[in-house]
């Protein structure tokens, strides 16, 4: 009885302390958004107008849905290069279907096309032993050639209001796409951290073979994480759609740049197992911020994307650095 009671208040210290330790790199990307969002406040005065916040939130929809997809996928070391096609092949598909088909049935028919893509993303990287960068480029160049002979190489507009609802109405003052945003997220992190599949994926990235060994489901979900990206590339196309009551074939070109660079700006790793999706909200966030900073300072759009690119590279350089002093400190441990 007495040992219980002394173990206890020991083991919560710890606990705590292993908590704070895994929460250092989403507490370090705070303070960075903070000092942006403080920095650009300081630049322009227009920045924290309601009418820019509204704006930053609608900014976030896109990118952040398609970045949740795009965790799932680095998490287990792949890559999906085909979100940006498929966004614009299955909002394609979307506008056909809206012709024939009510509302909910044409967004569940774009979601199943942008699932199916996914498939066969992951069938042929899992099981043909392709890798991920090879297979996902084919798809988006086919998912890119199949949104211009679907649509004839014309943008479907006359898209019924009920869907620009999903873009111009709000809840609880909260701009709708918002907060749709904000539970894909809260389920994203409930999946990836309380779920034995979100450990599956962790363990995947780490090390495959060990998973294996270990016996769980590995192709099973080296398989789901791509299906789940090209399903959430279809809902990124349902509210692009939404924002501007159009469909172009051309539309999010360049979207798998501004997804690989939140989800490795939000402490992911690019060889898998490390990462988190606050991370990459937070992320996501800084890629707005940026983005629109830029805007407010007149910069000339064919800068911005040296600027993201710049971005890039010095998040894998200072996410290299880090592993490197952390795996010098488990060393210096053992060795203590």
């Amino acid at each position: 009885m007495t040992t219980e009671i002394k173990t206890a208040p020991a083991r919560r210290p710890a606990v705590m302390w292993r908590l704070l330790r895994s929460a250092q790199l989403e507490l370090r990307m705070l303070a960075m958004l903070a000092l942006l969002s403080i920095a650009l406040s300081l630049i322009s005065p227009y920045f924290f107008t309601l009418s820019n916040i509204l704006n930053l939130m609608d900014q976030s929809v896109i990118t952040g849905i398609v970045a949740i997809g795009q965790t799932f996928v680095i998490l287990i070391a792949g890559i999906d290069l085909s979100v940006g096609s498929l966004t614009g092949a299955t909002g394609i598909v979307l506008g056909l279907c809206l012709s024939e088909l009510p509302l909910p049935l044409a967004i569940i028919a774009a979601i199943l096309a942008g699932g199916f893509a996914g498939f066969i993303n992951g069938y042929i990287i899992t099981k043909g032993r392709v890798a991920a960068f090879i297979v996902t480029l084919g798809m988006m160049s086919i998912g890119r050639s199949m949104a211009y002979v679907l649509s004839g190489a014309n943008s479907i507009s006359q898209l019924p209001e009920a869907l620009g609802d999903l873009a111009s109405s709000t809840i609880f003052g909260i701009p709708t796409n918002f907060a749709v945003l904000v539970v894909l997220y809260a389920i994203a992190w409930y999946y990836l951290t309380l779920t034995k599949g979100g450990r599956t994926i962790y363990a995947i990235g780490s090390n495959v073979e060990a998973a294996r060994t270990a016996g769980l489901s590995v192709d099973f979900y080296s398989i789901l994480v791509y299906v789940i990206s090209g399903a959430l590339s279809a809902v990124a196309a349902v509210f692009l759609a939404a924002r501007i009551l159009s469909i172009d074939p051309i539309a999010a070109t360049g979207l798998e740049l501004d997804t690989i660079a939140a989800v490795v700006i939000g402490g992911a790793s690019l060889f898998g197992g490390r990462g988190t999706i606050i991370g990459t909200f937070i992320g996501v966030l800084i890629m707005v911020l940026i983005r629109n900073g830029l805007n407010l300072l007149n910069v000339n759009p064919y800068w911005q994307g040296t600027a993201i690119g710049s971005i890039i590279i010095a998040a894998v350089l200072l996410e290299r650095f880090l592993s490197a002093r952390e795996g010098m400190r488990r060393v210096e441990q053992e060795d203590g």
